[in-house]
């Protein structure tokens, strides 16, 4: 991005000024924790619908979210980037069909200088409450530093991948070497020449690997579970498409609908079981075989469970990076951390320089990242003890004023999160001119609304390859997804379009 350097300077200044700003004592019309994707986007179309009161909780020094926080090597997204962008917001410049996190981070940061989103910002306010004032209508933050904000409309952006997770092994805090997660980099330790461990074989995984193997003396990857790997069509993009897009933005708009087109049809094979399933699963066999000719590590990558289980992963150099001299694929089972490094539960114990923890993040099916206390000072983790679940993803029953981004069951699992994104930013826009045009002390969702729709939504899961057996991070310990949404994207933005009053209960201020 060509604002890049400039939307950076922005973003310090905006950081160094921020504890000055520490509380607002005047309540904003909408308060957003998070200043990722969600957040930003949101507040970019409240301020498009002439709704400019805002303020943004960011519990860092710097805008991005996971896109700040994923700097590891190799990171990048495994969705278009022509797709991967928002459609209120094309970026003509983008340097490849699948732009790395460095470029995407870019991309936010000059989202904030062009839509001159600084002022809503305040920066290091790790938010530890959000509780709802019944009497008043107001919803109450209170971070870590101490300060306290208030809004009439909150909005919890701080999105589902924000907290690195660890796996429960014995022993994860006895290794006495170097220890790096994927979401936390350090970017001044050397891994040339040291022998290192890697933990996972996800999304985050399969793009470190690779880079790893160009410096370890010796790699080591265990893998519990084989995935599905699809090859990624990745080109770097020429100078006359950049130029055509600058001059011609409708043919960037026809780009993006191509490519939303294609993924919709990927549905048919990722959360249904169809004849386009075998036809994908068989895409997935052909790449492996290609790639990998010992017989026996093929045997040891092939997924024994259907496409689309678990998330499916795209990358050209995973499987030739596990078969580089240096590297060695461990399938045996993980029986704790060792001082000096991995024993597995055949006895064989693994030593290295350092460990890497590819292992994605908290990604909680019941919990909050911080208490959110609604109406009558009820608990929404004691609401969500059994499952989360919210009406549209987007709105909780007891919870007035409150609005979800990414909230249950709006996972997407073929298709650009920002597509159901901007669907769900629409949404909150359309509450929030409503809150205000009506003058309301409280929109407050019905039980029974709330009930019928994720009675619907969990009939129709039953029906999905995601419920189809296989454990992943989209199912809670006993079988119930609140993450995944059953259906096309489209079928999601239909829902998204309209806001259904008659599912509302309508408190006047």
């Amino acid at each position: 991005m060509t604002n890049a350097t400039t939307s950076r300077k922005g973003t310090a200044k905006a950081a160094t000024t921020s504890a000055k700003r520490a509380s607002n004592v005047k309540p904003a019309t909408v308060l957003i924790v998070g200043a990722g994707f969600a957040g930003l986007g949101t507040a970019i179309r409240l301020q498009q619908a002439g709704i400019r009161n805002i303020v943004i909780l960011e519990r860092a020094s710097a805008v991005g979210g996971t896109w700040r926080d994923n700097s590891y090597p190799g990171a990048a997204c495994d969705i278009p980037s022509n797709l991967y962008s928002y459609s209120f917001d094309p970026n003509p410049d983008w340097s490849r069909s699948f732009s790395g996190s460095a470029e995407i981070l870019s991309y936010i940061e000059a989202m904030v200088e062009r839509f001159g989103l600084q002022q809503y910002i305040r920066f290091n306010q790790n938010v530890t409450d959000l509780s709802y004032d019944d009497d008043h209508g107001l919803w109450h933050a209170s971070t870590e530093g101490g300060a306290s904000f208030s809004g009439r409309v909150a909005v919890m952006a701080q999105g589902p991948l924000s907290n690195p997770g660890f796996p429960a092994i014995p022993g994860i805090e006895d290794f006495k070497g170097k220890t790096v997660h994927s979401a936390a980099w350090d970017h001044d330790y050397d891994f040339r020449g040291k022998r290192v461990g890697v933990i996972g074989t996800g999304a985050s995984a399969i793009q470190i690997i690779p880079e790893l193997a160009k410096q370890a003396g010796k790699l080591t990857v265990f893998q519990r579970t084989p995935a599905w790997v699809m090859p990624r069509p990745d080109f770097e993009t020429p100078d006359w498409q950049k130029t055509l897009f600058r001059k011609v933005p409708a043919s960037q708009s026809a780009l993006r609908k191509g490519l939303y087109l294609a993924h919709e049809s990927m549905a048919l094979a990722v959360i249904w079981q169809s004849p386009v399933t075998r036809l994908a699963e068989r895409l997935g066999r052909w790449h492996l075989r290609r790639q990998v000719k010992d017989r026996w590590l093929r045997r040891q990558l092939t997924p024994d469970y259907r496409i689309g289980c678990k998330r499916i992963l795209v990358s050209n150099d995973y499987y030739p990076a596990l078969q580089q001299p240096n590297s060695k694929l461990i399938t045996w089972p993980i029986a704790r951390i060792s001082e000096n490094g991995v024993r597995t539960v055949e006895g064989i114990e693994h030593q290295f320089d350092a460990i890497v923890y590819a292992t994605g993040f908290e990604v909680s099916h019941s919990g909050t990242p911080f208490p959110v206390r609604g109406s009558a000072g009820r608990l929404l983790a004691d609401d969500w003890a059994r499952g989360a679940q919210a009406y549209k993803s987007i709105n909780v029953a007891g919870y007035p004023n409150l609005f979800l981004t990414f909230g249950p069951n709006s996972g997407p699992g073929h298709n650009s999160a920002l597509v159901y994104m901007e669907s769900q930013i629409d949404y909150i826009v359309k509450g929030v001119k409503t809150i205000l045009k009506r003058n309301l002390k409280a929109l407050a969702v019905k039980d029974r609304a709330q009930d019928e729709y994720n009675a619907g939504i969990q009939k129709r899961l039953a029906r999905t390859n995601w419920n189809s057996g296989c454990k992943s991070w989209y199912l809670t310990e006993d079988g119930f997804n609140a993450t995944m949404y059953p259906g096309f994207a489209t079928q999601y933005a239909n829902q998204m379009s309209e806001l259904e009053l008659r599912d509302y209960t309508l408190i006047t201020a």
